[in-house]
């Protein structure tokens, strides 16, 4: 696919010599496109998507993010870094820092932006996630909810071309999950490349282009969000859909 902007050959991971827990990943993820990825705890969901940035290493196959390939060359993985925002379960938000300045931080840091136009852009991010009113406080005066939308700006403070979301709610108390989502549906709306681990099947519903389910390493099955909840094909997405769903 000439619009790919990800893709995984024949991609193998091991921690240690005993546990597989990727087992040849093809994947090509198109530029623009949203996937949800679902499965049961130990699956690798996360460790594949961490695999983009490089937060993990493999053993075998290839990875190549925006047409870089992922190897063990700090420059081609720096690259790739540029290109790929990361919100994690826990917020990773620095406590003693404001909103603000954890917003800024990496800019000035990291792409050695003058202090003024950091900020400016940082109030950009918060307005998009709906928090800007936020950005003189602490991350710890703030709501799990909030804290995460921050994240959220975080990332998307480096005009990033990709998005990896690693199970962005499930730290969240219920009423704040949703406050999350809507910012992560606007998102998904504004053309970003989205690759998401979440349980939250009303996003994946709503957001999706393709939702990949993983179990035991392997991708078992992936499809249109309709085609893939209406009619999963194999019996172990069967399964896991009827525990997730209740039916």
């Amino acid at each position: 696919m000439s619009d790919a902007i990800v893709t995984f050959e024949k991609v193998n991971k091991w921690y240690g010599n005993s546990f597989h827990v990727l087992r040849d990943i093809d994947l090509t993820v198109a530029r623009g496109e949203r996937i949800v990825i679902c499965g049961p705890s130990g699956s690798g969901k996360s460790t594949l998507i961490r695999c983009v940035n490089a937060l993990e290493e493999y053993q075998e196959g290839r990875i190549t993010v925006d047409g870089t390939a992922l190897t063990d060359d700090i420059k081609a993985i720096e690259a790739v870094r540029r290109q790929v925002g990361m919100v994690f379960q826990q917020f990773n938000l620095f406590p003693h820092l404001t909103v603000l300045e954890n917003l800024t931080l990496a800019p000035m840091w990291v792409s050695h932006m003058p202090k003024a136009e950091a900020e400016e852009r940082a109030m950009q991010q918060l307005k998009r996630v709906r928090i800007a009113e936020q950005a003189s406080k602490y991350p710890l005066q703030l709501s799990g909810g909030q804290q995460q939308r921050v994240a959220i700006a975080r990332a998307l403070c480096l005009t990033p071309k990709i998005m990896l979301f690693d199970e962005p709610t499930s730290a969240l108390d219920p009423e704040m999950i949703k406050e999350v989502l809507d910012v992560m549906i606007e998102l998904a709306g504004q053309g970003i490349t989205m690759l998401c681990v979440t349980h939250e099947m009303g996003f994946a519903k709503a957001v999706a282009d393709r939702v990949i389910f993983m179990d035991q390493g392997q991708i078992v099955e992936q499809n249109a969000p309709h085609a893939f909840f209406d009619n999963p094909q194999s019996d172990r997405t069967k399964d896991f859909l009827s525990k997730i769903l209740g039916h």
